[in-house]
């Protein structure tokens, strides 16, 4: 059964006010919160999608990076208005389903921008692995053989060097893969941090969910009792007429059979 439907069911209010200004502003804030993480992560998915293209870019994955731990700071934020919406106590019907909603989608939106940071981090671990290798390979390679003769090793490195960029390039791409290297460990870091974020929302759901099918259960049976209920006065008024029809035929066959009597006196 629906919260609506719930609703539904229910009637008369249970306390607490539908216009608290504390709950109505907590809330407010939240779904416009809500609003810009569900943004982020369309931004988001749109540039993930590019990493590892041929349009990957240092800039690209900079705006990644950067749309990222913004996320992550807002997730925190809205994973303690949350926490703070669970405290109201003597909600409303729409209050309780307020709550449960901003729960429900907040959970919905942190699980997409968790996917969203795996996704990324795959291909970021697979662009440095490749960094990585190539690096290795350039830095390794122009070593020559042994057995070779003084002449020919110098011609061979001066042919190799002509082809091999100046050590300060080399150093520079070294210092750009262990940057990349850190900023894999942050993604690392941040989806761990999420992941305990994650395990609290899902189990604040779970006991919400559990709490309205609870509420749920016992209003059906109550309307099952009342219809029980319904049902049984229905018969027992059927009973009752019924008896009333029993008792009047037999005044009348007793009416009946004392005027004879008292006519066959009379006559007599």
């Amino acid at each position: 059964m629906s919260y609506d439907q719930l609703s539904n069911l229910e009637s008369g209010r249970q306390g607490g006010y539908s216009d608290d200004p504390d709950f109505q502003h907590l809330q407010r804030q939240l779904k416009t919160k809500l609003q810009t993480l569900l943004i982020s992560n369309r931004d988001l998915s749109k540039n993930v999608g590019v990493l590892g293209t041929k349009k990957d870019t240092p800039r690209l994955r900079e705006r990644v990076h950067k749309t990222m731990e913004t996320a992550r700071d807002l997730c925190r934020e809205i994973g303690e208005g949350v926490k703070q919406l669970q405290t109201w106590e003597d909600l409303t019907k729409q209050q309780k389903y307020e709550q449960t909603k901003v729960s429900s989608d907040f959970q919905a939106a942190l699980q997409e921008f968790q996917d969203l940071q795996r996704k990324a981090l795959d291909k970021e671990k697979a662009s440095v692995s490749a960094a990585r290798a190539a690096h290795d390979f350039e830095q390794s390679h122009g070593h020559g053989e042994g057995g070779a003769d003084q002449e020919q090793q110098q011609l061979l490195q001066q042919q190799e060097l002509s082809q091999m960029a100046p050590q300060h390039e080399v150093d520079f791409q070294e210092a750009l893969i262990i940057e990349r290297e850190e900023e894999i460990r942050n993604i690392e870091q941040g989806v761990g941090d999420l992941n305990v974020l994650f395990r609290q929302v899902a189990h604040m759901v779970s006991e919400q969910d559990e709490s309205i099918r609870t509420i749920a259960d016992n209003v059906e049976n109550t309307y099952d009792a009342t219809l029980g209920a319904d049902r049984e006065t229905r018969q027992a008024a059927r009973y009752q007429k019924a008896a009333r029809n029993k008792s009047c035929c037999l005044l009348l066959i007793l009416g009946v059979i004392l005027a004879i009597v008292v006519l066959a006196i009379v006559l007599g």
